[in-house]
């Protein structure tokens, strides 16, 4: 059985700007948690993640059973057999966290943020969150990106991204050298995703294993400013 979900908790990086026109929610690793994820970024640019006009916000996921670790309890976004693309999706606990990320998606709507003033993303199972989150749920957001992730071959993302109106854009970054999540699986997700329709890039970095770089990471925000600009 798996462990009971509990609400989540979240570190946010505060701007002292009163006037905040966009948010960008983060999702974690798995195992992670949003405060460690936090300053990790904040390790690898030597600075915060931080925009004048953008809330960014950590969550961390609730603890449940993980069948990769054999069981045990950690903090994960969902659960699944083993990490392979090969693998069905787990639709019950990818289900369990949509509902706890709506509801802090929502609770930033309630702050004055429009939702099409909000990007969803994360690192490795957190980019995969994130992709199910948007494409499944929340396609009015103002983008999606996903650092060393992937899409299971028969993922239900596919088939909700293939029924929406309008998707929003999605951008990628993936070590060649990641032993973990191989970068054939991201090739694949972004291949499988520009044959829908949606916009999307995808960035490669020779030498990057299951990380991520300083590289990748002002890309992404700049990627982050010509989504939500200033207003």
């Amino acid at each position: 059985m798996a462990a009971p979900l509990k609400m989540l908790t979240a570190s946010v990086i505060a701007q002292a700007n009163p006037k905040l026109t966009g948010s960008i929610i983060f999702l974690h690793g798995s195992g992670d948690t949003g405060f460690g994820v936090r300053e990790w970024v904040s390790d690898i640019l030597n600075d915060t993640f931080a925009f004048s006009h953008i809330r960014v916000v950590f969550p961390t996921a609730p603890p449940r059973e993980y069948r990769p670790m054999l069981g045990a309890v950690t903090t994960v976004w969902f659960d699944r057999e083993k990490i392979s693309n090969t693998v069905p999706d787990d639709p019950q606990s990818i289900r369990e966290s949509s509902t706890l990320l709506t509801q802090l998606i929502e609770s930033e709507v309630k702050t004055g943020i429009p939702k099409h003033r909000i990007i969803l993303g994360g690192f490795s199972m957190g980019g995969s969150m994130a992709m199910h989150l948007a494409y499944g749920s929340h396609p009015d957001v103002a983008g999606v990106f996903a650092l060393s992730s992937f899409l299971s071959k028969a993922s239900a993302v596919y088939g909700s991204a293939a029924q929406n109106n309008v998707n929003p854009p999605l951008f990628q970054a993936h070590g060649l050298s990641d032993p973990l999540v191989l970068f054939d699986w991201g090739k694949e997700t972004n291949d499988q995703m520009q044959k829908l329709g949606v916009e999307n890039v995808l960035h490669t970095f020779p030498r990057l294993a299951h990380a991520m770089s300083a590289k990748e990471l002002k890309l992404l925000k700049s990627w982050i400013l010509s989504k939500l600009p200033d207003e």
